[in-house]
């Protein structure tokens, strides 16, 4: 099992993008939907990586281990 490392929010948002999702929202916490999975994701973008406790949420949401997330 890969351990989780911060990423910052751009990288987030190309992982998602990867993972089928797109832009519908965009401001201090964007919003990223995918119509395959009916699933909406919004993310932080702060300055600074995303923390790891939000990151490993996201994930889960997702459905996603820590190592196939790593691979998008």
């Amino acid at each position: 099992m890969s351990k989780l490392v911060p990423i910052s929010h751009r990288e987030l948002a190309k992982k998602l993008k990867r993972a089928g999702f797109e832009m519908i929202r965009t401001g201090r916490h964007p919003v990223y939907y995918s119509a395959d999975k009916d699933m909406t994701i919004p993310i932080p973008n702060h300055p600074g990586d995303v923390p790891k406790g939000t990151l490993r949420t996201i994930i889960r949401e997702l459905g996603l281990s820590v190592d196939e997330f790593n691979d998008l």
